[in-house]
């Protein structure tokens, strides 16, 4: 029984199994989808890593740059590579570019989200109200 307790004490998150990471695509989502859960992981875990495989690294440096240039994330770490993927339809494996890319929250990123949410629900009153108003 001890050596069960042992293993368990002793397992670490691989990296496949990171929290804070988000694998992009650039078919199964839009790109403010990833934007937005960008910024709620920021919000949990402080920095977010985003990965994407061939034709999405462009989405996920999009991500990246919109982040940054809206002031709410800082570049950590950009890491490339290749990776073999297995094809079915070829069936030997294909090599594929990756790209990691490591952001952290800016000094300022709590108030900007802060003064969003604000924004929002001033916005949202005023729909309301508009809306009352027809009535």
């Amino acid at each position: 029984m001890e050596e069960i307790t042992d293993g368990v004490n002793n397992i670490s998150i691989s990296d496949s199994q990171k929290r804070n990471r988000i694998q992009v695509s650039n078919t199964k989502k839009p790109l403010f989808f990833y934007v937005n859960l960008a910024k709620r992981y920021m919000q949990q875990y402080n920095e977010v890593e985003l990965s994407a495989l061939g034709m999405a690294i462009a989405t996920v440096v999009t991500i990246a740059e919109i982040l940054k240039n809206n002031g709410l994330a800082l570049e950590k770490k950009i890491m490339t590579s290749t990776v073999d993927i297995k094809d079915d339809s070829r069936g030997r494996p294909v090599q594929k570019a990756k790209i990691e890319i490591l952001l952290g929250k800016t000094a300022n990123f709590d108030d900007l989200m802060a003064a969003a949410a604000e924004e929002k629900e001033v916005r949202e009153a005023e729909e309301q109200s508009r809306a009352e108003q027809k009535m």
